[in-house]
């Protein structure tokens, strides 16, 4: 706030110079104080985006920012005092633990071989069908991430697996990576998502019902995926031939056999949350206790496979956690500054309809997701927008799942896309990055489609949370 304009009296005795000289005195010391919240407010948000332009990872940047605004507007003994509770604090947390445990599930499956076999049913379900290889990796894609939970995962595997053979068999490229690279995000809804775990985590949700919320969204995703392929080849028949011979009925239910693995994990995962049996952390246990032994009986889990995937699970938990405790910091630094409550308040007080704090919410996401990876997103915009959201009378696991589908957009949207930069790395033939852009921009269509029925249909999303809840 300006301070208010005074009328100062020229001093006639000379004791009066004191007063007059005491309030220059005042006001300059006033003024020093607000240049100095003043830096302390900017200077860290533009280390910030000097750190992420070197490189530095972004729990680091965000860490070290946080730490360095608390040191500017609350001193050295704050500072202090939060670098010795936060990292605990954030990490003592006993929802964290369902993290590990669906990434090792995760891993043990990708390990283990199994992506070959979902791909091949998947194949002979879609054989004899125009488009039918981008079909099949698409469904193969949403089976493989209802056991896996990671995006990254997804397309990093099924660029090794499936891209090779839909280009030599005729697909055009920008179809086929663009559907693996969207079929891709399918893992971050469809549970175990570990997207809406940590969705959980930052906003203090309940994890079982948010994963139980996305199962309906998640397939209906992967379903309009399906739909949006079927029309593309139909009018464009050039851009893929029919796959192989159409099977019987009969052939397409042996096919589904090989998937029975797959199956019998998410069935277990997510019924024993579902019907109360068990906590998503002991479901995540228990997932990867089944996949380990699933595959030692079929010899798909040798000991250095397991080895790696131990490996896997503890370098993507530490890069999780680091994320989150240092998002920790940089919330309290903007806790201290007053930035969270003054946002909150502004835009609370702008007495908007509730779908235009949607609206604001999803460019923010989406804008963020060109650039940054998805958790490190919603540590930077949740903690502002939830409750903004919330208040406004949107319900909480609801807006989980919308965050998820922004953050889904936001994988596949240039100029970067991490799914995109995935797929272009991991594939084993030569790919432009422009033809993956051109392959998702249709995707993305349909990933707004997707988004505008949630929004439009709430019970989408919280039927079956419902239904669990009572």
């Amino acid at each position: 706030m300006l301070p208010q304009t005074t009328t100062v009296r020229i001093p006639t005795d000379p004791h009066d110079h004191c007063d007059v000289e005491h309030g220059h005195h005042g006001f300059a010391a006033r003024a020093k104080v607000h240049v100095m919240d003043l830096i302390g407010m900017v200077l860290p948000i533009v280390v910030l985006f000097v750190l992420l332009g070197l490189g530095v990872h972004i729990g680091m940047a965000l860490g070290m920012t946080g730490l360095l605004g608390i040191f500017l507007l609350q001193g050295e003994a704050a500072a202090w005092s939060q670098l010795q509770s936060i990292p605990y604090s954030s990490g003592a947390n006993y929802t964290l633990a369902v993290v590990p445990m669906f990434i090792l599930m995760g891993a043990l499956f990708t390990n283990s071989g199994y992506t070959a076999d979902v791909f091949t049913a998947a194949n002979r379900i879609f054989g004899g069908i125009r488009g039918g290889l981008p079909l099949a990796t698409t469904a193969a894609s949403g089976v493989f991430g209802a056991v896996t939970g990671s995006s990254v995962a997804n397309a990093a595997v099924f660029s090794r697996v499936s891209l090779p053979q839909m280009v030599e068999r005729g697909v055009k490229k920008t179809l086929a990576v663009g559907s693996i690279a969207a079929s891709g995000t399918l893992a971050s809804l469809i549970p175990p998502s570990l997207l809406l775990v940590v969705f959980g985590i930052i906003t203090q949700q309940s994890v079982a019902a948010l994963l139980v919320a996305g199962i309906i969204p998640g397939i209906l995703s992967m379903a309009v995926y399906l739909v949006g392929i079927h029309l593309w080849v139909r009018w464009r028949p050039e851009t893929a031939p029919v796959a192989g011979s159409r099977t019987s009925l009969a052939d397409k239910a042996r096919a589904i056999l090989p998937l029975w693995s797959a199956v019998l994990v998410f069935g277990l995962v997510m019924g024993g949350i579902y019907g109360g049996l068990f906590t998503p952390t002991q479901a995540g246990a228990i997932g990867a206790f089944v996949v380990l032994v699933l595959g030692s009986v079929a010899g798909k889990s040798r000991l250095g496979l397991v080895w790696t995937a131990l490996r896997e699970t503890g370098s993507t938990t530490a890069a999780i956690l680091l994320i989150l405790v240092g998002g920790d910091f940089f919330s309290r630094y903007l806790g201290y500054g007053g930035v969270v409550q003054s946002i909150s308040g502004a835009l609370t007080r702008a007495d908007l309809p509730p779908l235009a704090y949607l609206l604001i919410f999803a460019v923010i996401v989406v804008v963020l997701g060109m650039f940054l990876e998805a958790f490190s997103i919603m540590v930077l915009v949740l903690p502002v927008m939830f409750p903004v959201l919330t208040g406004v009378g949107y319900d909480p696991v609801w807006l989980g799942v919308v965050t998820i589908k922004l953050v889904e957009i936001g994988l596949i949207t240039p100029p970067v896309g991490l799914n995109v930069y995935v797929v272009k790395s991991a594939s084993p033939i030569p790919l432009q990055l422009g033809e993956v852009y051109r392959g998702v921009l249709p995707f993305l269509v349909l990933d707004v489609l997707t988004l505008a029925l949630i929004i439009a249909f709430p019970s989408i999303v919280l039927f079956l949370p419902g239904i669990m809840l009572g």
